[in-house]
């Protein structure tokens, strides 16, 4: 059976990506979640939240907790298939971004796309 964790880093990065789009310090960041300031120290330091912290958190973000869930062995959670295309992912969070028009979502997803197929190729060419 998988054991089921969460990916701190992950969920640092998105912190830091909306903390500094909010321009928050982390100690303002922490008394807007309602977490102490030490949570976000300890996470820093690759520690994970306790769960009441990560549920304020994830809830804050407004992102799914099951988006920051990984098992550290590299085996698929129980029921959970194989990992779907980036693309599929974010498709639909662009679009429903109200800061966001038709063309913005068009060329973020051309964008995102090419850089996909730049690293895909550059795998594929180390593999060989």
């Amino acid at each position: 059976m998988a054991r089921t964790r969460v990916n701190v880093s992950a969920l640092y990065a998105a912190l830091d990506a909306a903390r500094t789009k909010k321009e928050l310090s982390w100690r303002q960041l922490a008394a807007e979640v309602g977490v102490s300031p030490s949570t976000m120290t300890r996470m820093a330091n690759g520690n994970r939240p306790d769960v009441d912290a990560f549920l304020a958190l994830v809830q804050w973000l407004g992102i799914p907790a099951e988006t920051f869930m990984t098992d550290p062995e590299g085996g698929q959670q129980e029921g959970r298939a194989e990992e779907p295309e980036l693309m599929a992912q974010l498709a639909p969070l662009l679009r429903a971004r109200s800061d966001l028009g038709a063309d913005d979502v068009t060329y973020l997803e051309e964008v995102i796309g090419a850089a996909m197929r730049r690293f895909a190729s550059d795998r594929e060419a180390r593999s060989r």
